[in-house]
């Protein structure tokens, strides 16, 4: 199914795309202290290794003071802003700033650092009820409690940029929030490829197998690699004993993971209109049965989770189609007329029997690229139809180029059909046409005297048509040709009038063939069909 479904979409898609590439997009991870994650861990840390008889809040406050301070002396030292993140301000609007100063310096390292109050895993002493031989004994348990994060925002020589969010409270896990497109973009600039890339996306590139080969060498051993400097540098601190006695490496653990698959079209191709199309075909098209063949799993009535599509409106002019599975999501969106992203995000990689070790990161990527894949399948079916586009809407506005104004182009204005008839049926000129050759062409062919049809209503006409890009001047000389675009709009507007409105207009108000001994041809039988129709529409509105 995998080959299948890109086979299908390189067959029908190809020829409108520039490039497909897929990768890792977002990647949230967790890092914990494999000595110091469960309860009776911390109380040996104190009592055996730190030296402290008696566990207290005191003591797990103090370490948190120490951190604190710490920050507060590197920032200070470094000249790294730090600031309480305020309610409703996006954090990476925010210190968008800050990182293009360091890009324009080519420099790596923190560039800003956020402080924030929040919800985390922490420890409560407590003391015991009834009296123990131990008198110095305590109770820890764990709880989840409001208190203060530190952001790291950190332009990384490999993996980009990348944001550390450090709990300041025992046991001190760390949050890691990284992005696929950030390390291609590290990659390419390393072997000096060049591209365009804009707001998390590549939308031009000049080797595009150097793209994908770049996207797949985003491995756990990268990853870890990076991760365990950056914790070293600006983790909690813990002495050489303490680190000695206690094994303090973090197990890293993938919380959030989304795989995107990007199909880049051509600027002209009407991409958002094939967008709307591929929802409206997949709130009806895309069940329950669907969903779950897409996602390779087998439908149940005890499923966990929801199967569900929607389409969501991130902002005005933005949707986003969604299909749930579980605690999973595939969406699709497109932008900057050109981009078209299905995207799948998991909250929970069990649901795809996957374990969330960093390890298994290779493991995710065939998964997902497996499912994207499916998706495509069905949404190249979808999108293999005719769409709307507004050609006559738009040759029928009125245009400005620099302080030149050009009045619009009407499918109805008749000198403009006869013009574009002339222009396209009267023969071809080396040279062009001159504006006089025209005119008499025009006059000639439809029998027009000079005072209805004169000189300067043929220069108006040939002034509207080169300023839409219907017609160009031969170098220097006042003389014109159609250009590759005009040949292809007379031809709709010829065709619409002639070979289409005619015939139809005809058999409506003079004569309709009968419809039992037509010819044998496909043509009338499309025009037959289209009279039956026009019918029934009278028919309904005259019962309505």
């Amino acid at each position: 199914m995998r080959v299948f479904a890109m086979e299908l979409f390189t067959k029908l898609f190809g020829d409108l795309l520039l490039f497909v590439y897929h990768c890792f997009d977002r990647i949230v991870i967790h890092g914990y202290l494999s000595g110091l994650s469960r309860p009776e861990q911390v109380v040996h840390f104190f009592r055996k290794v730190v030296g402290v008889p008696v566990l207290s809040k005191e003591i797990l406050s103090q370490r948190t003071a120490d951190y604190q301070n710490w920050v507060e002396a590197f920032a200070r030292n470094h000249n790294i802003p730090i600031e309480w993140a305020e309610k409703g301000v996006r954090k990476e609007d925010y210190v968008l700033p800050w990182l293009r100063r360091m890009t324009k310096r080519n420099a790596y390292g923190v560039y800003f650092i956020f402080k924030s109050m929040e919800q985390g895993p922490t420890f409560r002493v407590s003391v015991p009820k009834y009296p123990t031989k131990d008198p110095n004994h305590r109770i820890l348990a764990r709880q989840r409690s409001r208190f203060t994060h530190d952001y790291f925002y950190i332009r990384d020589e490999v993996l980009g940029p990348m944001v550390m969010r450090i709990a300041t409270f025992f046991p001190f896990q760390t949050t890691y929030y990284l992005n696929g497109h950030n390390f291609i973009e590290q990659e390419l600039n390393r072997a000096q490829v060049g591209f365009r890339k804009n707001d998390n996306a590549f939308l031009a590139i000049d080797d595009v197998a150097a793209l994908q080969a770049a996207a797949d060498r985003l491995s756990p051993d990268i990853i870890r690699k990076r991760l365990d400097y950056w914790t070293l540098i600006l983790g909690p601190k813990f002495s050489v004993k303490e680190r000695k006695r206690v094994k303090l490496s973090r197990f890293y653990a993938i919380s959030q993971i989304e795989y995107c698959r990007n199909f880049i079209f051509k600027r002209n191709f009407p991409i958002h209109k094939l967008f709307e199309r591929g929802c409206e075909l997949g709130l009806w098209r895309l069940t329950a049965h669907k969903i779950t063949e897409i996602f390779g799993a087998r439908l149940h009535r005890r499923l966990p989770g929801k199967l569900a599509t929607v389409i969501d409106q991130i902002e005005h002019g933005h949707h986003v189609f969604r299909a749930y599975f579980k605690h999973a999501f595939l969406k699709q969106y497109e932008k900057f007329a050109t981009f078209l992203r299905n995207e799948l995000c998991s909250n929970n990689l069990n649901d795809f029997g996957l374990k969330k070790g960093l390890d298994n990161l290779d493991a995710v990527r065939q998964t997902f690229k497996v499912i994207t894949s499916r998706f495509a399948g069905f949404q190249a079916q979808w999108l293999n139809v005719h769409v709307d586009f507004p050609l006559l809407q738009r040759i029928a506005l009125p245009i400005t180029i620099g302080s030149v104004r050009y009045p619009g182009i009407k499918i109805h204005d008749r000198r403009v059909i006869r013009l574009l008839e002339v222009l396209l049926h009267g023969g071809t000129h080396v040279g062009g046409w001159t504006a006089k050759e025209i005119h008499q062409a025009v006059r000639t062919t439809f029998g027009l005297s000079e005072p209805s049809y004169g000189l300067n209503q043929l220069r108006y006409d040939l002034r509207k048509l080169k300023g839409h890009g219907l017609l160009e001047r031969d170098g220097s000389r006042y003389a014109y040709r159609l250009t590759s675009k005009g040949v292809q709009v007379a031809l709709l507007f010829l065709f619409f009038h002639k070979r289409l409105c005619g015939p139809l207009a005809n058999s409506r108000f003079h004569r309709r063939p009968d419809p039992q001994n037509r010819p044998d041809s496909r043509l009338e039988v499309a025009y037959h069909r289209a009279d039956k129709a026009i019918q029934n529409i009278v028919d309904l509105l005259a019962t309505a």
